[in-house]
Formats: structure tokens, sequence, C-alpha cells
């Protein structure tokens, strides 16, 4: 390749009939300095080129290295997705679980407190026949032994009809003296045995 210095230091054969010197060695100095302008540019054009070159290695790592990038992030957001999705499922089946228990401890519940209820009102109805058996038995009891005492005082004929009216309040006409202890004293009987 030519370079600056050879066109400047290029010497012609002189001839008879030769171009004029001054004009070939002023065409030559302008051919010189176009040519270096050319060498400078294109070196710089060449350096352009390289750091370009450069540049675009680079970018199409970057890309690589964003396209990769991109791929784990939908990978990444896929597997998100799908394990919120199966959390979700858990967690649904874990509410469904806990109201099904919820629903069986209500159900045993109820069945338990309708089981104690009808225990409760079978011992109350036998406890009421019960208590009602022991106070007929301690009314006969008593109607006996009032009976008893008022054939022992000698008043057998104040019967358990005349002894109930006077309970109720009513007040026998005509009594002597020993029917009125008489029925004080039932009185009295009638009033302890509720106490």
């Amino acid at each position: 390749m030519i370079t600056p210095v050879d066109i400047q230091e290029k010497e012609f054969p002189k001839a008879v009939r030769g171009y004029k010197e001054d004009a070939v060695d002023e065409f030559l100095d302008l051919i010189t300095m176009d040519y270096e302008a050319l060498l400078l540019e294109n070196e710089k054009l060449k350096s352009e080129v390289e750091r370009l070159k450069a540049e675009l290695v680079r970018y199409s790592s970057t890309e690589n290295a964003v396209l990769e990038t991109l791929e784990a992030a939908k990978t990444l957001m896929g597997d998100i997705s799908a394990s919120a999705e199966r959390r979700a499922e858990i967690l649904m089946k874990n509410a469904e679980l806990d109201a099904e228990l919820v629903l069986r401890e209500a159900k045993e519940s109820v069945e338990r407190l309708t089981e104690e209820n009808e225990a409760l009102n079978s011992r109350f109805k036998k406890f009421q026949g019960r208590y009602k058996n022991l106070l007929e038995s301690e009314l006969e009891r008593f109607d006996t032994l009032s009976m008893e005492l008022f054939e022992e005082l000698g008043m057998p004929e104040l019967g358990v009809k005349e002894r109930d009216s006077f309970k109720d309040g009513a007040t026998p006409s005509k009594k002597t003296k020993e029917e009125k202890q008489a029925l004080d004293l039932e009185k009295t009987l009638i009033i302890g045995s509720r106490d």
C-alpha cells in the first residue's frame, strides 16, 4: 500500500517534453494531504468498527442473558402460580375439613345433650313418681295414725271427711271442748308433718 511519504518522495524521470515540476509537486502535495486525511479517517472507521463489533458481542451476550432471565422469570412465575393454586386448594380442603369437624362435633354435642335431656326427664319422672308415692303413703299413714288417735281419745265419729273439710278452713258447728282439743291436736300433727 502506498503511503503519503511514498507519494512525497517519488521521483519522476525528466524528459524533454515533461510536465512542469512545480505543478506536479503541488498536485502531489494535495494528493498527499487528501490521502493522509483518508488514511486517518480509515483508521478512525476501523477503530469504530472494532468498537461496534465489541459492543455487538457485548449486546449479544447481554441479550442472551436478558432472554435467559426472561425465561427464568416466566418459569418462576409459572411455579409461583402453580404453588399458589396448590396452596389455595390445600387451604380450601383444610377449611372444608375444619367445617366438617365442627359440624360433626356440633351434631355429637346435640345428640349428647338430647340424650342427657331425656335421661334427666326420665330421672325427674321417676323422682316425681317416687315422691308422689311417698306422699301418698305418708298421707295414708297419717290417716291411719289420726284414726287410731281419735279412737284412743274416744272420738271415732270424727272421720277423714270432717278432718279434710276442717283443713280447708271450715269449722264444725257445736263442738265440745274435747272435740276442739282433738282438732287442735290434729292441726298440730298436720303442721308438724308438713315441716
